[in-house]
């Protein structure tokens, strides 16, 4: 088994089709589908069902593709330890983030790992927790911030980053909108706009109205924080959201939740094995938080 057949099987099965997977490897398709037969023959299993529109691997394909990112992986970070002995860090970072993270100025932290390692190309994928959690599992993601709400993560390494509480956020007009604080029980009957299943703050906020009895009914999905907020702002709904959304908005009303427990909003999210630039990212990331978790005149 040669490292160019994992390459070119991981292509496919990412581009879900052998004329695009060609084209991202640069290379001939007849070549590209002589090497995917000449792997499965030699694992005597097929590896993909092709169909003229489109490419869907089979159940031998789905086991082989974690461990083939990860053989490939591994590979690439043999090249990165020689690079490193000679004084430079090469390679791709794969990193997941949330949209709106606390605790944490990812954009900043990926500039100033630039600026160190301009040999590191960075690849950024942006998703909800349990999309990002999967991704690191399956060898897609080499990191990931996510939020740690302690679900989804097993067989993953979590360095929390920082806590916050869970407001409601409410339009200005809203009757809770003037309140110093609410109860959950306040909320019930309340229409709510929220994220799609797989972001933990919608975990989270089904957990904590779930533990007070606290039925609900989302009647408006949605996969971006703006979009949430300024709905919540025309008074389509109210949304259980982490404190430092405020500062994404001023038309909204944010109110503290009384019976809400502070909830670990925000982690970086590794898988073992994780590459030389992905530590070198690890390292920088664990710097920052101890700086800022470290009382000033110290």
């Amino acid at each position: 088994m040669e490292l160019r057949q994992l390459q070119y099987f991981v292509a496919v099965a990412e581009e879900r089709h052998f004329t695009r997977a060609a084209r991202r490897m640069l290379v001939a398709q007849s070549g590209l589908s002589a090497s995917i037969r000449s792997l499965e023959r030699e694992l005597g299993a097929p590896l993909f069902v092709r169909s003229t529109r489109r490419v869907e691997l089979t159940d031998a394909g789905h086991a082989l593709l974690p461990e083939a990112r990860q053989a490939l992986a591994k590979a690439e970070d043999a090249r990165d330890v020689v690079a490193a002995v000679r004084g430079l860090l090469r390679g791709t970072l794969r990193v997941g983030t949330l949209q709106c993270l606390a605790g944490l100025d990812v954009p900043r932290v990926l500039a100033d790992f630039r600026a160190r390692h301009p040999g590191v190309e960075i690849r950024l994928q942006q998703d909800g927790t349990g999309a990002l959690l999967d991704g690191v599992r399956q060898g897609a993601l080499d990191l990931a911030f996510t939020a740690d709400d302690g679900r989804g993560a097993e067989g993953l390494h979590l360095t929390p980053l920082g806590s916050e509480p869970m407001v409601l956020a409410c339009g200005r007009a809203h009757p809770l909108a003037d309140r110093s604080e609410v109860r959950l029980a306040d909320l019930a009957g309340s229409p709510f706009v929220d994220f799609a299943d797989s972001w933990g703050t919608r975990g989270a906020a089904d957990r904590m109205l779930a533990a007070h009895g606290v039925e609900r009914r989302v009647e408006l999905e949605v996969n971006d924080v703006h979009t949430l907020l300024e709905l919540v702002a025309y008074g389509l709904g109210v949304a259980i959201v982490p404190e430092h959304f405020r500062s994404k908005t001023g038309d909204a009303a944010f109110v503290p939740i009384a019976d809400a427990e502070p909830w670990r909003t925000t982690a970086v999210t590794s898988a073992a094995g994780t590459g030389t630039a992905a530590r070198a990212l690890l390292g920088m990331v664990a710097d920052r938080v101890a700086a800022a978790s470290t009382p000033q005149g110290r």
